[in-house]
């Protein structure tokens, strides 16, 4: 379908007061799930990084790897295991987890936002010992190497920000007081706890559903707009449940920690960070408080 000339120059009229009021704020954008998979989402995650930028908007690109993860695992020959949804990390996954994430994963992204016109740096929780964290210990299982975070050295993060750069980073973290081990970090919870740091104004979780629904068969049933005080009563009722109960509990860390609005968008619809961003519709949940 063609758009006139006209229809794009209101487009862009109704995107400007957006960039106006957000114009040297601070959004943490969480990237995982198909549109780390699919090239055209890709691309178009990373013109949307871009345009933000541009726009005077700073962003943060916290960003997952677990197919890509997996894959490697599989060509040596290792099979992946997980516990109630998180990948069992022993020694040797560690290891790959950490190639993958700092490595292929967050190069290759800085790597696109560059080759597209934007200006974007690599970061892991590993430098400057930004993201510290203790060994997950919940209902007493054991996960091996998945880390439960302790603090957040935001000073890199702000300094790249404050020179104009894209901070991209994965999320893996330094052991406290004498522990030299590195851990694997779920993305979301991560990019709560960075986007509290930050006192952002948003985060936006990228997922690859439409967001939260009463019924997940019927996307005609989503929720637009939650208030924190009535989570508790929608996951009694089933309709915060499964894998989407620990976004929903990030998005809670973060509106309690200080960020203003959180969304769980879409991330198989191309440009939906634009269009949660900069348009009078929005997509998507939004959590508020």
């Amino acid at each position: 379908m063609l758009i006139s000339n006209l229809d794009k120059a209101k487009i862009l009229t109704e995107a400007l007061p957006y960039i106006q009021n957000y114009n040297q704020k601070t959004i943490v954008v969480k990237y995982g799930g198909n549109a780390m998979i699919n090239e055209k989402l890709k691309q178009a995650v990373i013109t949307d990084v871009i345009m933000l930028s541009l726009a005077g908007i700073k962003v943060v690109l916290v960003h997952g790897g677990g197919s890509e993860i997996t894959d490697m695992m599989k060509k040596l020959n290792i099979e992946p295991k997980f516990i109630n949804g998180l990948r069992y990390t022993d020694e040797e996954t560690i290891d790959i987890v950490q190639m993958v994430l700092s490595g292929k994963t967050n190069k290759d992204l800085v790597n696109l936002i560059s080759l597209n016109g934007g200006k974007a740096i690599g970061l892991s929780g590993l430098d400057s010992g930004m993201i510290k964290a203790k060994k997950l210990n919940k209902d007493n299982i054991d996960y091996g190497y998945v880390g439960e975070i302790t603090d957040i050295n935001i000073t890199p993060v702000t300094d790249l920000l404050e020179k104009g750069y894209i901070p991209v980073i994965a999320t893996i973290a330094q052991g406290i007081d004498n522990d030299s081990a590195v851990y694997n970090i779920n993305a979301d919870t991560a990019a709560a706890e960075i986007a509290v740091k930050l006192k952002a104004e948003k985060l936006i979780l990228l997922t690859d559903v439409k967001g939260l629904m009463t019924d997940v068969k019927d996307e005609d049933t989503l929720i637009p707009v939650v208030k924190i005080s009535e989570i508790e009563d929608l996951k009694n009722k089933g309709i915060i449940s499964g894998g989407m109960i620990p976004k929903v509990e990030c998005c809670v860390t973060s509106i309690q920690g200080g960020v203003k609005r959180t969304h769980i968008i879409d991330g198989r619809i191309q440009h939906s960070i634009l269009i949660e961003m900069l348009s009078d519709e929005g997509i998507g949940t939004m959590f508020v408080e």
